[in-house]
């Protein structure tokens, strides 16, 4: 049985230790047996994401495992015998849920993935659930034209967020990371902002970028014109649930594989379901999250050498709190 909760950031202080002990609560069942021992029956697996829309479910391969209902069958045999889903905004609203101990894992971009472990959240990255995902860099139709007309301007994207670092890291590039001001909004709130003029520019996630293009916004700048700048999306597990469910990571990605050679072989069922729990177009999808972007592997090269990358500019721009091994936290 899955559940979905939409995850609430303003609840207050009571009410959201209510809902962890709740959760936590709900992760296993016990028993008492005739001799006074306690085993367990069941064991929940809660399964973080990152959503714009009331999606149940996650996009991705993941997302398209339990769409078909195998996703759960396949964890069954690790004793997980339920899957809790809950939808965060962004990513750093996912990390206080880890830090909380709301969630055992969560599939959302690398930069706050990375800067979770900085601080030294206990996780482990089991798998890149997508490689290589672009970012969109817009303005409004009489706005700036270039990345350097951005000097002395505001220049809105979600803080934490894989665009964030894209951000960042192009305003370095250009030598003006000093001259613009970046201000923390979701996409939602950006283009608002936007039109009202509040701000120049917003850095866009796959997916929002596209539908703001189809609303007449002017793209100055696309991640994937900078391939060191291009995110990738991961799913973590705490080290308290892996403890329990040591064999979770390699089940996982058998999981993730067939799905993703599912998807391969059945693309355009896929975009239908990636249309419907998105709640973006379908052109949308088809330009956002291209096929080629589901690896099959656990955590393929390219996808190391982007983590590696982007940890580096995070530790030397002190948006990561301290350096770690990536070795240390991939599960082999």
């Amino acid at each position: 049985m899955i559940i979905s909760t939409r995850y609430i950031p303003k609840l207050s202080t009571l009410a959201t230790l209510f809902l962890l002990l709740l959760n936590t609560a709900c992760s296993s069942q016990a028993v008492e047996n005739s001799s006074g021992e306690v085993k367990q029956t069941t064991s929940t697996l809660r399964l973080g994401f990152i959503s714009t829309s009331k999606s149940q479910v996650p996009t991705g391969p993941t997302g398209w495992a339990m769409y078909h209902h195998k996703f759960l069958p396949g964890l069954e045999k690790l004793g997980i015998t339920e899957v809790k889903t809950l939808s965060f905004p962004n990513g750093p609203n996912l990390n206080e849920a880890l830090v909380a101990g709301a969630i055992d894992v969560g599939i959302y971009g690398d930069t706050p993935a990375l800067v979770a472990k900085s601080q030294g959240i206990p996780t482990r990255l089991i798998s890149q659930e997508q490689v290589g995902m672009n970012a969109w860099l817009l303005a409004k139709e009489n706005g700036p034209r270039s990345i350097a007309e951005l000097k002395g301007q505001k220049v809105a994207t979600a803080r934490g967020s894989y665009m964030h670092r894209y951000l960042i890291g192009l305003l370095h590039k250009h030598g003006i990371a000093e001259q613009v001001t970046v201000v923390h909004l979701l996409t939602s709130e950006a283009e608002a902002a936007l039109e009202r003029g509040d701000v120049a520019a917003i850095a866009a996630a796959a997916g929002a970028g596209p539908l703001l293009q189809a609303k007449g916004y002017m793209v100055i700048d696309e991640a994937i014109n900078h391939p060191d700048l291009r995110g990738t999306s991961v799913a973590v597990a705490t080290e308290a649930f892996l403890t329990k469910h040591p064999n979770l990571p390699q089940k996982w990605n058998q999981i993730k594989q067939a799905a993703v050679q599912d998807i391969q072989a059945n693309s355009e069922a896929y975009y239908k379901f990636h249309a419907q729990a998105s709640g973006y177009p379908l052109n949308v999808v088809k330009v956002s999250y291209p096929i080629k972007q589901f690896p099959k592997e656990a955590v393929p090269t390219q996808g190391q050498q982007l983590l590696e990358g982007t940890k580096q500019f995070l530790v030397s721009q002190k948006l990561a709190k301290s350096d770690f091994l990536l070795t240390d936290w991939i599960v082999p």
